[in-house]
């Protein structure tokens, strides 16, 4: 059983970062579900241009983008 820190930390296990490929200095995220706690291992530029080959339709200005988003709210 790990102890969280003052500053809500915890310590990771070494057999578990080994598993994972976790590293010292990797960057993880951390969800929850149904109050339990979930650690992914972010991978560096996976998803770099996974959307470059989609092109906007029309110029639009952040005013109009902002306008819109408050228009579907309402």
């Amino acid at each position: 059983m790990h102890k969280v820190s003052a500053k809500r930390q915890v310590t990771l296990p070494k057999v578990l970062c080994d598993k994972t490929g976790i590293l010292p200095g990797d960057y993880v995220d951390i969800f929850e579900y149904n109050g339990k706690l979930t650690v992914i291992r972010k991978l560096r530029g996976i998803s770099r241009g996974s959307l470059k080959h989609l092109k906007a339709l029309q110029p639009i200005s952040d005013a109009e983008s902002r306008q819109d988003a408050l228009h579907d709210r309402y």
